[in-house]
């Protein structure tokens, strides 16, 4: 049985709620139109006066706004509107071990013979929590957080086999106490009890570049395959981009979630694409609320 530990804050009134958001977002995509309150309700086995409480708890505005972040147009106006410039960002020093727009972390990258040693020499400490997007699994060194796999689409199983096939030969231990005051801050709690949480990248060089770049981009703002492939020299490899992109292992902490294609179109996410929308559209209307 999954030992779950919880992180309490209000941000994350625990994988209930969003449970009750990804059920409620397979029937708006269901449905062509924007669907009423009391109708959503409805088809949720809940009263409207106590669905739109739920709902509101979670992201801060109503399920109708929120249905217009949802909808398919709201990326290409998240493009249009709420784009980062990398390179800016870069210029102005919130790259590298800057503090970062909305999470406070620091972190730190494993050298690359390190990494082609596959974990060989590491204990990495795991453990179940849970998250603002459901059941997470978390995976963290002594340095810090490597790893955060998000359960709710793919299942525990795949979320575990997922992060150790990374590493092949590195030592687990499960320890989900060691890392808690780690994830409690990650997650904005306010009894983390650390000013910042750790980040410790394993991946080759290129990937650790964009996933550098991602750290820049602030939450309620998105950014294009292309733009990351330019932001670091590379402006041609943006198929390698979105290779490395798709590679993260630490889910929302390193926002993927917030890379476009240059179309507006939300292209893949590892961990599930109703995640995603789900991700973006909460960031969009925390911004504007």
């Amino acid at each position: 049985m999954t030992q779950i530990t919880p992180i309490p804050t209000a941000a994350t009134d625990d994988g209930y709620h969003f449970q009750v958001m990804r059920r409620a977002i397979d029937l708006i995509d269901a449905s062509e139109d924007m669907m009423p309150l009391d109708q959503l309700a409805q088809k949720m086995g809940m009263s409207p006066a106590h669905f739109q409480r739920i709902f509101s708890r979670w992201v801060g505005v109503s399920p109708k706004r929120y249905q217009q972040y949802l909808m398919l147009g709201q990326a290409k106006q998240m493009l249009r509107s709420n784009a980062t410039t990398l390179q800016a960002a870069h210029e102005v020093g919130l790259s590298g071990t800057g503090r970062l727009h909305d999470l406070f972390l620091r972190w730190e990258s494993m050298s690359p013979g390190e990494f082609a040693r596959k974990g060989a020499g590491l204990t990495i400490y795991w453990g179940w929590f849970d998250s603002p997007f459901g059941l997470a699994l978390v995976m963290g060194t002594e340095k810090g957080i490597c790893g955060l796999a998000l359960a709710s689409e793919m299942g525990e199983q795949a979320a575990m086999q997922d992060l150790t096939l990374r590493w092949p030969n590195a030592t687990y231990v499960e320890d989900p106490m060691m890392l808690r005051p780690w994830v409690l801050t990650a997650f904005g709690a306010k009894d983390g009890g650390l000013d910042k949480a750790p980040l410790f990248l394993i991946g080759a060089p290129f990937q650790i570049k964009v996933w550098e770049a991602l750290l820049t981009i602030p939450s309620g703002e998105v950014t294009t395959y292309s733009d990351i492939a330019e932001s670091i020299g590379n402006p041609r490899a943006v198929r390698a981009v979105g290779t490395a992109v798709g590679r993260n292992p630490v889910s929302w902490l390193i926002p993927c979630h917030r890379a476009l294609r240059k179309s507006g179109a939300l292209g893949g996410y590892h961990w599930g694409l109703p995640v995603k929308r789900a991700m973006l559209a909460f960031e969009a209307a925390r911004a504007e609320a």
